[in-house]
């Protein structure tokens, strides 16, 4: 019998690849074109209980959409739809 010493096999370490489902935004699902500033339940969900306007990861919307949403809450608060400050 033949005994080997010091000879170890070395683990290769890779990673593991991770499935990432592709969200699509909430406005393209519905084909909106535009978001209209006197939707206040849709824009109520952009918006923090501050009334900060949500980032693109966290609300789920395109560059398209977050843009128009952005213009929209100004739109709506302007019109005294949306309040300034929560």
């Amino acid at each position: 019998m033949k005994k080997l010493f010091g000879k170890k096999k070395k683990k290769q370490i890779t990673a593991k690849k991770r499935y990432t489902e592709v969200r699509k935004c909430r406005f393209c699902k519905m084909t909106m074109k535009g978001i209209d500033y006197k939707d206040i339940l849709n824009l109520q969900k952009l918006t923090s209980g501050q009334g900060k306007l949500f980032s693109r990861k966290r609300s789920g919307n395109c560059a398209t959409h977050q843009r128009f949403a952005k213009i929209a809450i100004k739109r709506a608060r302007f019109m005294a739809l949306m309040p300034y400050v929560g």
